[in-house]
C-alpha cells in the first residue's frame, strides 16, 4: 500500500553496511579460523567499529573507514585471545567482498525503472565502497555512491545527509532514506529525509529524534510503500 508520506519522493538513498551490505559474511566465512567464536567476534568487530566512529567525531579525530574497521577488527580478535596477523588480513581482505543481501539488487532495478533515483550514503570509504559495490554486481543500479570521507565526520552528524541533496540535486522531502540502523534512520528523519526503517533482524526502536515514515522487513517492501 503507498504511503503518502512518499508521495513526492524522487531518489532513495541507502545505507550500506548492515542495510545493502552483510557485515557478518567475511566473519562466517572464516569460521575456521576464529575457533567457533566466529559470532562473538562479528559482533563485537561491528559494534566496536561504530563506537569508533563515533567517538572520533566526538573528539575530532578522524581516519577513514578502512582504519577504523582494521583497528575494530584487531580489539575483537585479541578480545577473544584470536589475534594473528594473517586471520586480521583474510577477514580485512573479506570485508572488500561483502556479500549483499538477496533483496537489494531486484529493489533498486525496480526503482530505476520507475524513474527513481538510487544512491548510497555511507561511511565508508570510497575504495571500499567501490569494492563492495562492483563485488555484488551494483554498479548499473545506482546513480551515486557518497562516502563521508569527503566531510572527514562521521554519521550521525547532520552535514552527512546535506551531501545527498548536494550531490544528487534534490530537496530533503524528496528523498526517501532506509537504513537498518535505528540511530542512523533517527538521524535522517532528523534531518528531514522520508525514513523508511528496514527492520531486518526485529530490533527494537531507539529513543531518538527523527520519527520513521515507514517501517519494512526487507528491501522487497518497499517498492509497496512507494506506490510502485
Amino acid at each position: 500500500m503507498t504511503n503518502n508520506a512518499f508521495a513526492n519522493v524522487k531518489a532513495c538513498v541507502f545505507d550500506a553496511y548492515g542495510t545493502m551490505f552483510d557485515v557478518h559474511s567475511p566473519s562466517a566465512q572464516a569460521a575456521g579460523g576464529l575457533d567457533g567464536k566466529a559470532g562473538d567476534v562479528s559482533k563485537l568487530w561491528r559494534q566496536k567499529q561504530l563506537e569508533y566512529t563515533w567517538l572520533r567525531s566526538l573528539m575530532g579525530a578522524y581516519v577513514n573507514f578502512w582504519q577504523v574497521t582494521g583497528d575494530a577488527l584487531e580489539v575483537a580478535l585479541k578480545a577473544f585471545d584470536l589475534y594473528d596477523d594473517a586471520l586480521h588480513k583474510e577477514l580485512m581482505d573479506l570485508y572488500l567482498t561483502l556479500a549483499a543481501y538477496p533483496d537489494v539488487k531486484p529493489t533498486l532495478e525496480i526503482l530505476q525503472a520507475n524513474g527513481l533515483k538510487t544512491g548510497i550514503l555511507s561511511n565508508g570509504s570510497p575504495d571500499m565502497l567501490a569494492a563492495a559495490v562492483s563485488s555484488a554486481g551494483l554498479s548499473d543500479v545506482l546513480d551515486n555512491v557518497i562516502s563521508v570521507d569527503q566531510l572527514g565526520i562521521y554519521k550521525p552528524d547532520q552535514r552527512v545527509y546535506q551531501m545527498v541533496l548536494d550531490q544528487m540535486n534534490v530537496t530533503a522531502d524528496e528523498v526517501c532514506f532506509v537504513s537498518t540502523n535505528t540511530w542512523d534512520g533517527n538521524a535522517a528523519a532528523y534531518f528531514g529525509f522520508n525514513v523508511s526503517w528496514m527492520n531486518r533482524f526485529g530490533m527494537g526502536q531507539e529513543k531518538l529524534p527523527g520519527e520513521f515514515k515507514a517501517i519494512i522487513k526487507g528491501l522487497d517492501e518497499l517498492p509497496g510503500v512507494l506506490g510502485l
